[in-house]
């Protein structure tokens, strides 16, 4: 079986779509975070936490790109993910744009809100960006964004409530 991802095209005001630049500091965008059924239900009940590490040291990983986030988790049944739609302040943000960049995870040491990395610089096999958030107060959520299985032709969209 196949499924769709799609939501609709209503920015909450104030709100920014993903650009071709990354995030500016300040600025609010709309972000998406990946994750299980399971675990949606509890960001939803209790929100964000910071994770302990990553590729971008503790914080909670987040893309503006739609496609990126529905890929997460990497190897977990399609029909248990779920894509968490949030508003992000990013307050002040640091470009980690190459393997072993000096600030890689402690940008947040520096005074940076937001680590963001650039799509195809190297760092992430998919070639899309990502960012990483250390105040999980700066995130709200909008909704969820859950798989709708397709019949007939393959797809990759998503459906949003």
């Amino acid at each position: 079986m196949s499924f769709q991802w799609a939501e609709d095209d209503f920015l909450p005001p104030g709100v920014v779509r993903m650009d071709r630049e990354g995030p500016r500091d300040g600025r609010t965008y709309v972000m998406y975070h990946g994750t299980t059924s399971k675990s949606a239900r509890l960001i939803l009940k209790s929100g964000f936490q910071r994770s302990k590490d990553g590729m971008l040291g503790p914080g909670v990983y987040l893309s503006r790109d739609l496609e990126k986030a529905s890929r997460y988790p990497i190897d977990h049944p399609e029909d248990d993910k779920v894509v968490i739609k949030v508003r992000v302040n990013v307050g002040r943000v640091k470009a980690i744009n190459c393997q072993n960049h000096p600030l890689q995870k402690t940008w947040h040491d520096h005074g940076y809100d937001t680590a963001w990395v650039p799509p195809n610089c190297g760092m992430v096999k998919s070639g899309l960006e990502e960012n990483c958030v250390w105040d999980p107060n700066r995130i709200s959520i909008i909704g969820t964004i859950e798989p709708k299985p397709v019949h007939g032709a393959g797809g990759s969209a998503w459906g949003y409530r």
